[in-house]
């Protein structure tokens, strides 16, 4: 059976319709900056807390940071966090949970940065200095909200 120019051309053209579309949702996607300090303390189940500041097109907004750790965990530290966060449309994008296990993932790269996905999709990579002592082996989970 032969298949006549004209519907092949209007394939052709969906083809690429649908390849513009789902190229442009991924290049549509922004990124920003974020900083952020945590404070965090534990003896077998710890807590953290912190906020910082996340930088998106110019403007910024405040962040708060909560989290839960539970495992083999104790003493009490500050880490000071600095880094890319990407795959984002809006501020908001950012709310949401990361963790190394469930939802989202994380993964340590080379140098200390830690990579870090929301269930929104965005992505964090960052780098940290701790001030104080912190032995863990332990599953962390981490709560930003854009405020």
């Amino acid at each position: 059976m032969m298949i006549s120019p004209r519907i092949r051309t209007i394939a052709a053209a969906a083809v690429v319709a649908a390849t513009a579309v789902s190229l442009s949702g991924a290049a549509y996607a922004d990124s920003g900056t974020i900083r952020f300090s945590v404070y965090k303390a534990a003896f077998f189940v710890g807590g953290s807390g912190g906020e910082g500041t996340l930088t998106f097109k110019g403007r910024r907004y405040p962040v708060s940071i909560a989290g839960v750790s539970g495992g083999l965990a104790f003493g009490a530290s500050k880490t000071n966090f600095q880094g890319k966060v990407s795959n984002i449309r809006r501020a908001q994008d950012v709310t949401g949970v990361y963790a190394a296990v469930g939802g989202g993932g994380a993964a340590i790269k080379g140098g200390q940065v830690i990579v870090m996905t929301n269930e929104k999709g965005a992505r964090l990579e960052l780098t940290g200095k701790q001030v104080g002592l912190q032995v863990n082996v332990d599953i962390s989970g981490l709560a930003i909200t854009v405020k």
